[in-house]
């Protein structure tokens, strides 16, 4: 009997590494192409420039401290890994379809991130000026 609870026990957690690759959490990072982000300190330069993409793409959806179309976004960079925000903004469709948290969003706001043809640059700049405004 002991010996079936351990052999089930390593088969899911095998199953568990084949289904969200490799010991990836898709859960926490997200679906998309953002498999690992390395922060540092907060790079103004590149705040400054997610600013100008926030302004011109998300901003008729999104505000910090309350809702508009979309979720406030204040503490975004406490509440979720930096890969699955990357992810979030890269692949919204996906994310919502499959990520637990995006699908929760998606319920909970009832309208469908798009996708606003940002560059995986673009999504790291727009991070970084999250976590500038997050401290």
């Amino acid at each position: 009997m002991r010996r079936t609870k351990y052999l089930v026990l390593i088969a899911a957690f095998a199953l568990s590494l084949l289904t969200t690759g490799c010991g990836e959490n898709t859960e926490e990072i997200g679906i998309g192409p953002v498999k690992s982000v390395t922060l540092g300190p907060v790079d103004k330069n590149l705040a400054d420039k997610g600013k100008e993409i926030f302004d011109a793409k998300c901003i008729a959806c999104h505000k910090f401290d309350y809702k508009l179309v979309g979720p406030p976004l204040k503490d975004v960079t406490k509440r979720r890994k930096p890969e699955w925000i990357m992810n979030m903004i890269l692949n919204p469709e996906q994310m919502t379809k499959e990520n637990t948290a995006a699908k929760q969003l998606f319920g909970q706001y009832l309208t469908q991130m798009t996708f606003q043809n940002v560059t995986q640059d673009d999504a790291r700049a727009v991070l970084e000026y999250f976590r500038m405004l997050d401290n």
